[in-house]
């Protein structure tokens, strides 16, 4: 399953690069340049279990960047829809490499099991 869910989300990397840079070719400088933008809401931590949490989500959750997108394109606001696309595209290559939305009880802690050294909460225990 885990290997199915790597597919998607690269299969989605595509499909948000590829719309980007069709709808904005050379703009390869603003994608760079937000591309781990998303990443500095680990700063967020800082106050706050919870609080990091939750500003790492909302940067991250693609049905709110989505959403964003869909808002950029129907107003015609091309700086929000880049903005959204570049996101969309982090949010994946996160999910790709493993990293999910986070609970409120620790970093590690994510939607898609444990990261990082915790990763072995991961595994069933044996029967």
């Amino acid at each position: 399953m885990r290997n199915l869910l790597k597919l998607e989300q690269g299969g989605l990397i595509f499909l948000f690069s590829y719309v980007y840079f069709t709808m904005f070719p050379g703009e390869w400088k603003f994608y760079l340049a937000l591309f781990f933008v998303p990443d500095v809401s680990f700063a967020a931590y800082a106050l706050s279990k919870k609080t990091g949490a939750i500003v790492y989500n909302i940067l991250h959750h693609q049905g709110f960047l989505a959403v964003l997108a869909f808002g950029g394109y129907y107003y015609s606001n091309e700086w929000i829809l880049k903005l959204a696309l570049v996101f969309l595209s982090h949010s994946t290559f996160d999910r790709f490499m493993g990293y999910g939305l986070k609970y409120y009880d620790a970093f590690e802690h994510t939607h898609l099991g444990w990261i990082g050294k915790q990763k072995a909460l991961n595994e069933e225990p044996a029967s």
